[in-house]
């Protein structure tokens, strides 16, 4: 028993000696293997770590987290130092995050901001899992010198910075991202370049003085100023907001904005107080809208067009990835003024002035010239003269067109319910009264190479006045080259001497004469001036009137003449002749072809018994008209001779004259009754009484329509009596009144007869 316990003493021993043994050669072993222990840390450190991580959370969500290969806290624990930062700024949504990069960053843990002085890189809304990144959002940010706050995930810098989208890029100097709002602002010389859906579309260029941009609103608010650049576009202003649809710039709204579009041979700029402007996906202009003070100006070769308004849209059309401009409609106080461009060797149009509650420019296809322009309410158009021979006119209608030829040249200008007002030139220095017009319905039409006026036209009731003299008609037309008026269609035209109707009235504005053709008919009142009297035979207190085929006045209406069948008439005298023409300075009558004058005589006559005695009075007598007819009648009022030629006949109370000429003087005054007539070349002279008929025959007579004295002369004369037979002389004179008849014969004392009627049963 003493042995074996000795036995288990010694087996004891050894197997303790020999864990000992291989507890120290494992030992040695495994210090052999250990690696060496880390240096003592400065004393201005308190920590060091590798592939270090930091996290902060936020309502059981990740808010923020902090990777570094390298990490070195200082002693007093407050400051951390990092090596190949990357940072993941979670939203709210726990969708995505925003990543941030930097070769080296400090954290200030008290505080909770991080600090990176080198270049750093920001990329936004990296999805996390499966979630898809948004379009058209901001992508990557690089800059230096970024300020992180960890409680709040704001990101600043006031250093440049340099972005990039998915649509574009640009560059500020001084930046700040808010991750929990998604908005970035830039705080200075902004600069970005955007691009739409189409990679092969020209960017928009865009400039600032600063800039915030809402994620989730999907806005960007340019500040202080901005700037918008496109190809042939540029546009600046105020504050602006750039509306975005999936990443694309959708809408800018600039406030007191201008722009410019300059194209090869046009021009256009427009401004207003607010300039809101769409765009397609492709970034292509689509509409403009300029409210407060809105202007357009389009600038071409040949005109310059000015458009203003309280509010004014302009309507784009895409052509070859670009746009033109289609169509603007200006409304509230809108004003169209055109004014020529001068050229070499081309007389200017006029200056061409639109005014309208609202009105609409068309442009052609290309954008480059005007098509036509129209009110949508009544308007007012106003033509100003650029050179002497142009008239200075305005328009007032309730609807306007104005259709525009090549290079932008007025072609007509229609409109509804017009007034018109020209004024005229004075003439010899003397102001002349404007002329004014009105109608239903009016077209202008220009010249298609100078744009100069050519012709007008109005119609439905038209209305012309200038000064006392007014016209009236169904249509008219003005040839503006020789400023003739044309009035058609019951046209009548009328001053305070008179009126002139006819199917076809000519006014020659530039001189006051005029001219009416077909069925003419004229009323011309007296002169009621002190010892003014109307030429020719017809005067006195009625109204001449006259009718013919065709009219002509001129000379301010001093010479007139009437043909084609025409009359003349005051009371019971009237003329008719082929052509009648009267010249009231010289107070002269000229009538030709088939002439035939019909003059009352008004003196009282008296018959006389033998011995000179005045008859009793007997009952009224018939009217005594004194009728001549002849191929020519020329009269001169001043001498009151009406000369009457190529063959005349003169009827009066029983007599016929016929004669080659004869003239006839009528009593001074306004009479028109027969003083005494001279007849000349194979004159025949037929009284026809109840008792008898006489004749005579002579070369020359003379009869004096008081005395009922007759003479002839000349050639023989003979007097065939048909009761006494037949009595020849020198010179017959016969008396009709008392029936004396005085021969006169060869001899020296003149033979002498007297003739008694034969007394009624």
């Amino acid at each position: 028993m003493r042995r074996a316990r000795w036995l288990i003493l010694v087996l004891i021993v050894i197997i303790v000696s020999g864990l000992a043994l291989v507890f120290k050669i494992q030992k040695g072993a495994q210090d052999r293997s250990a690696p060496p222990p880390p240096s003592k840390l400065p004393e201005s450190v308190s920590a060091r770590a590798n592939d270090w991580m930091w996290e902060q959370t936020r309502g059981g969500k990740p808010g923020v987290r902090v990777w570094a290969r390298d990490m070195k806290q200082n002693a007093e624990g407050n400051r951390i130092e990092l090596d190949h930062v990357e940072l993941h700024l979670f939203h709210k949504d726990g969708q995505s995050y925003d990543r941030v990069r930097s070769a080296k960053a400090d954290l200030d843990v008290p505080n909770g901001q991080l600090f990176s002085d080198g270049e750093v890189e920001i990329t936004m809304a990296v999805p996390t899992g499966e979630a898809v990144a948004s379009q058209g959002r901001l992508v990557v940010i690089k800059t230096s010198g970024v300020h992180f706050d960890s409680k709040t995930g704001k990101a600043s810098t006031d250093r440049p910075a340099q972005f990039r989208f998915d649509r574009g890029d640009g560059k500020a100097l001084g930046a700040q991202y808010d991750p929990e709002t998604r908005e970035l602002l830039m705080h200075k010389d902004v600069k970005l370049n955007w691009r739409g859906t189409n990679p092969k579309t020209r960017p928009m260029e865009i400039e600032a003085g600063g800039l915030i941009y809402k994620e989730t609103e999907s806005k960007v608010f340019l500040t202080q100023w901005s700037k918008f650049r496109r190809d042939t576009l540029a546009m600046e202003g105020g504050n602006a907001v750039v509306f975005l649809n999936d990443g694309v710039i959708q809408k800018v709204e600039a406030a007191t904005a201008k722009g410019v579009d300059t194209r090869p041979g046009r021009t256009i700029e427009y401004a207003a107080d607010q300039l809101d402007i769409t765009f397609d996906g492709d970034g292509v202009l689509g509409n403009v809208i300029g409210s407060g003070n809105a202007r357009l100006l389009s600038l071409g070769p040949t005109a310059k067009t000015n458009v203003t308004s309280a509010r004014l849209e302009l309507e784009f059309t895409p052509d070859a990835g670009d746009s033109v401009l289609r169509k603007a409609t200006a409304t509230t106080d809108a004003v169209v003024k055109s004014d020529p461009v001068p050229r070499p060797g081309i007389l200017p149009a006029d200056t061409r002035i639109l005014r309208s509650a609202a009105l609409v420019l068309y442009m052609r296809n290309g954008g480059r010239e005007m098509e036509r322009a129209e009110t949508l309410a009544p308007g007012v158009a106003e033509f100003i003269p650029n050179r002497a021979s142009q008239k200075h006119r305005i328009v007032n209608g309730d609807r306007m067109n104005v259709e525009y030829g090549p290079e932008n040249q007025v072609r007509t200008f229609t409109a509804t319910q017009v007034t018109t007002r020209t004024d005229n030139d004075p003439v010899k220095g003397k102001p002349q009264p404007p002329s004014l017009t009105q109608s239903k319905g009016m077209a202008a039409h220009f010249d298609p190479k100078t744009g100069v006026l050519a012709t007008l036209e109005q119609w439905d009731d038209f209305r012309y006045q200038e000064g006392d003299r007014q016209a009236k008609a169904d249509r008219a037309e003005l040839q503006q080259s020789v400023e003739e008026m044309k009035l058609t269609g019951a046209a009548r035209f009328w001053d305070p001497s008179g009126s002139t109707d006819a199917d076809l009235i000519t006014l020659r504005q530039k001189t006051g004469d005029f001219e009416a053709v077909g069925n003419v008919s004229s009323t011309r009142q007296p002169d009621g001036k002190k010892g003014a009297k109307d030429a020719g035979m017809l005067s006195g207190d009625d109204p001449v009137q006259a009718r013919g085929a065709k009219m002509i006045s001129s000379n301010d209406n001093t010479l007139i003449t009437y043909s084609g069948d025409a009359l003349m008439w005051q009371a019971s005298n009237r003329i008719t002749a082929d052509t009648i023409k009267i010249d009231r300075k010289s107070n002269r009558l000229e009538a030709t072809g088939n002439v035939n004058s019909q003059l009352l005589d008004n003196s009282a006559t008296k018959t006389k018994a033998a011995g000179g005695a005045p008859k009793p009075a007997a009952k009224k007598s018939a009217p005594v008209f004194t009728i001549v007819r002849s191929p020519l009648l020329i009269y001169d009022d001043k001498a009151r001779l009406a000369d009457y030629k190529g063959g005349a006949t003169l009827v009066r109370a029983g007599m016929t004259v016929t004669a080659a000429e004869i003239r006839a003087w009528l009593k001074q005054g306004d009479d028109s009754s027969l003083d005494h007539s001279f007849a000349d070349g194979n004159v025949k002279i037929v009284q026809v009484s109840p008792e008898r008929t006489r004749t005579g025959t002579s070369e020359h007579s003379e009869y004096y329509a008081e005395d009922g004295k007759l003479i002839l002369v000349g050639g023989q004369p003979v007097v065939v009596d048909s009761v006494k037979g037949v009595t020849r002389g020198r010179q017959i004179t016969y008396f009709s009144n008392d029936e004396r008849l005085l021969v006169e014969g060869e001899e020296k004392k003149p033979a002498e007869s007297r003739i008694l009627r034969k007394k009624q049963p």
